[in-house]
């Protein structure tokens, strides 16, 4: 059944559907471009059902879970797009020029800094500064593509302080976490806020007291439950185009704000580092 077209699949089954499995269809029937970016709980919340009632309306439907019926739906959506009032997403074809292609990139990308900033919390924002200066140590964490917009955070701040340590191994970063105290700080990466190393990780700096900065696309997601203080960025991302460059810069753009508003705060302390810094790279010019 899955080999079929998912929405054709829910059209043959809707008469024998539970009354609960037709709330998710009907949701998904009205709303098909914008669940492919719902996380489960997320959608659970809308239709008004349990996690596990998703996840069995997928499983009847033929796919192993609701990852793999996004999927699924996303493919769908790629085909015959219907978000038509949103430019910012027409999809790329083999007949576009490159400059086409490139005006398309262009738009998704400066869309999704534009999202990053409409769901800014100024509160929220200077809250994980508020962290970040009080903080001991800072962990900067991020598993998969999310790495590297951890490595990137790092490489930002140290230029201004020696608080800040990546780590990039899921391994290791679960040691640490596991030794961490109160007065450190994890500045977390994850736009799907829905991974098991997360998770795991996080629960154990949670259990000694860490603080957790979270920079995440969904608000309600699991990790989120553990998270001090949640940062949302912007660009939706399919199941087709995980990893995406728009996603990468509408978390790039909270590391800007967070850094600049940790320079901010503390004047003095940044002039003296970057003057350091600075003088450190210039050796290393040609």
């Amino acid at each position: 059944m899955k080999n079929k077209n998912v929405l054709d699949n829910m059209t043959n089954v809707y008469p024998t559907l539970t009354k609960s499995s037709k709330k998710i269809a009907d949701y998904i029937f009205a709303h098909k471009t914008e669940a492919q970016y719902m996380s489960i709980t997320s959608l659970s919340e809308e239709c008004g059902v349990a996690d596990a009632t998703i996840s069995r309306f997928c499983k009847s439907l033929g796919y192993d879970g609701y990852n793999s019926f996004k999927l699924a739906l996303a493919k769908v959506e790629s085909t015959q797009l219907s978000d038509s009032n949103i430019s910012v997403y027409d999809k790329i074809t083999n007949e576009d020029s490159i400059v086409s292609m490139s005006k398309k990139l262009y738009a998704l990308d400066i869309a999704a800094m534009k999202q990053s900033l409409d769901l800014i919390k100024e509160e929220d924002m200077a809250k994980a500064v508020q962290y970040l200066c009080n903080a001991d140590k800072i962990y900067s964490f991020g598993q998969g593509g999310s790495s590297v917009i951890a490595r990137e955070a790092w490489a930002r701040f140290i230029t201004v302080t020696p608080q800040f340590h990546c780590i990039d191994d899921n391994h290791m970063q679960a040691l640490a976490a596991s030794m961490m105290q109160p007065t450190d700080v994890i500045l977390f990466f994850s736009y799907s806020g829905s991974t098991k190393d997360g998770l795991d990780t996080l629960t154990l700096a949670r259990n000694r007291g860490a603080k957790i900065i979270l920079v995440t696309h969904f608000p309600k997601c699991p990790i989120s439950s553990l998270a001090d203080v949640i940062l949302l960025c912007g660009s939706r991302e399919s199941p087709l185009h995980s990893g995406s460059i728009a996603a990468k810069l509408g978390q790039l753009f909270i590391i800007d704000i967070l850094y600049n508003e940790y320079c901010r705060q503390n004047a003095a302390f940044v002039e003296a580092n970057l003057d350091a810094t600075s003088i450190a790279l210039a050796t290393k010019l040609v």
